[in-house]
């Protein structure tokens, strides 16, 4: 690590955010993970890892566009190392603590080749077995990062959303305008000179639901880590303009599970059904966190989270996470 690396024991903004969790979830000092750092195309990518060489699979976190791998690491990460497995959160470029190239413009793409590149570094470590998991944006970034690696074991999603499909933009985006003028307009702007011209996310996206906890949005929204963070023309034409190495009628990699938060007011259940109907030639299921939000916070929803990816990672890998 270098001095000028900033570090999450830096920051207030995610000791704000425990208190918010239910008392099971919250550190104390010996919880905390360990900050790592990962050099890829000239970018510094902070990881929060809870390694354990006696695991037998090992979890990798995405986050989304309204959180950093330090909300990853809080709700799934930490409560996954205790039940043995070896846990790892990324913070893709732009958010958390990593540190971007100098002169770089961050895409979408580059989050997917970055998500491809860690699990080709995690395996040429040792050959345990990867399970990816993602929040949100972080859930399709998943399958993008599976379909382009083809080496995962299984992913999990809060959501599979294809941005290429007109309903999940108008009902992702902030609102109408955004969805049938800003995004074709951003595409226009990622073309030239206005490319790296930023917009807050949350005039983006419907940024006001990331959680349903009116107390904690202020939190999240303050952070410039996570949800106060602004993204560029070129970031945002990519990301709805992506198209994966595989289409899911041709997927056949590995297994697939939604984790459905059932008071999520971003991205219902509905959103994430076009696309996984169409995944045929491996098992998608999908199972409802109860009371959960977009972020979940609750009870009982977080506990089934944690819950149902263990079981996920057991029937995958063969009852292989525990210890």
């Amino acid at each position: 690590m270098t001095t000028s690396s900033p570090t999450y024991a830096e920051q207030s903004a995610w000791r704000e955010m425990q208190r918010f969790l239910p008392q099971t979830f919250q550190w104390g000092q010996d919880q905390c993970p360990r900050e790592e750092w990962w050099d890829w195309q000239g970018h510094r990518i902070h990881l929060d890892a809870y390694r354990n060489p006696q695991a037998k699979v090992k979890v990798v976190l995405f986050h989304g566009v309204g959180t950093n791998g330090r909300q990853m690491s809080m709700i799934l990460g930490e409560p996954l190392a205790r039940r043995g497995y070896e846990t790892i959160s990324i913070d893709m470029p732009e958010y958390g603590m990593t540190r971007v190239a100098k002169g770089a413009l961050v895409r979408y793409d580059d989050w997917v080749r970055a998500g491809s590149d860690f699990v080709d570094a995690e395996l040429a470590r040792d050959h345990r077995p990867v399970v990816l998991y993602g929040l949100s944006a972080g859930g399709m970034l998943t399958y993008h990062v599976a379909a382009m690696n083809r080496k995962v074991s299984g992913i999990v999603g809060m959501t599979f959303l294809d941005q290429r499909l007109q309903q999940v933009r108008d009902e992702t985006a902030r609102n109408l305008l955004m969805s049938r003028i800003g995004v074709p307009m951003a595409a226009i702007a990622a073309k030239t000179p206005l490319k790296t011209l930023r917009m807050p996310m949350r005039l983006a996206s419907k940024m006001h639901t990331l959680v349903n906890n009116k107390a904690a949005l202020k939190v999240w929204l303050s952070d410039k880590s996570s949800a106060g963070n602004a993204m560029t023309m070129a970031f945002l034409a990519s990301y709805a303009a992506y198209r994966p190495a595989l289409e899911p009628e041709a997927f056949d990699i590995c297994p697939i599970l939604l984790t459905q938060p059932a008071a999520d007011r971003w991205t219902p259940l509905h959103l994430s059904e076009p696309f996984l109907g169409r995944i045929r030639q491996v098992p998608a299921k999908t199972v409802m966190l109860e009371n959960a939000g977009h972020y979940p916070l609750e009870l009982p929803g977080l506990p089934q989270l944690v819950d149902a990816v263990d079981a996920f990672c057991q029937a995958v890998t063969g009852e292989a996470g525990r210890r």
